[in-house]
């Protein structure tokens, strides 16, 4: 399905992430790249990146527009991808309401070429796995055997360090051992997960040894049961990013803590010579709140579940396919986006 590429008065104005994307082009950071064909890259490739839990709401309008916006304004190209990496509670008709969203706004994943590019998290679970093992045999992560609110006491306070795991200093060859028997489905939930080694002191708790693999017997609404242990998000959606070669990897303030581990999964990876330089990079913006009015996706789902609405596209909720059905115009979502512009500030 193709689209006229949309056009808005304020293509032109400028914001932090373009003066951003303007260095780097004059820079000539992101340029002659190639794929595995050897065929140039464009020089901006963004991603919007929703996890298939639930509908689209106003707030994702904003990671829409600015996403395929830009990429779109620089000449690039902008994937959708499907964070896919929490079974259960992740469904086909949730993706399936997903694409319908970007398209009504006026967006479309396929490039000039004709190359659709949609993806999903599940596409990349063995390179995933095989790059967690990479981890554990370059010292960079190890399996924990402790349960979760063991291991969650550890991690310590904001101005308080972290405590060590006792098994911490595991010999890479147990945790590869171990790691491997996790996926042949040996163990039950919650008997071990595999952290990264990183820093238990840090001021970023993020940093101090979080999980990336945990032991998950859910059906999989894309590989079914072919997986029993799964990637945690921090872990998937770096190396997503690398995979497909995404130049800015934009995302709201409330992943700015994470950034560290972005780079950190990366940089580690490039040491063992998974991926090269350059690498993606995360940058942070505003999200869109709207005063009175619920745009949280947990508790969108509380409302339907709870029967208080008449679903996902009653006209009173704030759901992309809610305001759909109350009149509003895809035109119009686009212009209130603009206009609403893009700072580091709520």
């Amino acid at each position: 399905m193709s689209h006229t590429p949309i056009t808005n008065d304020n293509d032109t104005v400028s914001n932090f992430i373009r003066q951003k994307i303007d260095a780097e082009t004059a820079a000539g950071k992101y340029a002659h790249r190639t794929d595995a064909q050897g065929r140039p890259l464009p020089t901006i490739i963004t991603r919007f990146p929703p996890e298939p839990n639930g509908y689209l709401h106003i707030g994702h309008a904003k990671s829409i527009c600015l996403n395929f916006g830009l990429a779109q304004s620089y000449g690039g190209r902008c994937h959708l991808r499907f964070d896919d990496t929490n079974p259960e509670k992740e469904s086909t008709e949730y993706v399936d309401a997903i694409k319908d969203m970007v398209h009504w706004l006026g967006f479309d994943w396929t490039d000039a070429n004709g190359t659709e590019h949609l993806y999903y998290a599940s596409d990349y679970f063995e390179q995933l796995y095989q790059f967690a093992e990479k981890l554990i045999e370059a010292g960079h992560a190890y399996i924990d055997s402790q349960d979760a609110d063991t291991i969650r006491a550890q991690r310590g306070q904001l101005h308080e360090a972290g405590q060590n795991s006792p098994y911490r200093e595991r010999p890479a060859a147990e945790s590869l051992d171990i790691f491997r028997r996790m996926r042949a489905g040996e163990f039950p939930e919650g008997a071990h997960v595999l952290r990264a080694k990183i820093d238990m002191a840090s001021s970023f708790i993020v940093m101090r040894d979080p999980v990336i693999y945990r032991i998950r017997y859910a059906h999989h609404h894309r590989t079914g049961d072919a997986w029993c242990v799964y990637p945690l998000y921090d872990f998937t959606h770096c190396i997503s990013d690398a995979l497909e070669k995404i130049t800015h990897s934009l995302c709201t303030l409330e992943f700015e803590n994470n950034r560290p581990l972005y780079n950190w999964v990366l940089e580690r990876l490039v040491e063992v010579g998974v991926f090269e330089q350059p690498l993606p990079e995360q940058t942070e913006f505003a999200r869109l709140n709207l005063t009175y009015a619920i745009t949280s996706k947990r508790k969108l789902l509380q409302l339907v579940e709870q029967n208080h609405v008449d679903g996902w596209d009653d006209p009173r909720m704030m759901t992309l396919v809610g305001v759909r059905r109350r009149g509003f115009t895809p035109e119009s979502l686009r212009l209130f986006t603009d206009r609403i512009g893009v700072s580091k500030a709520d």
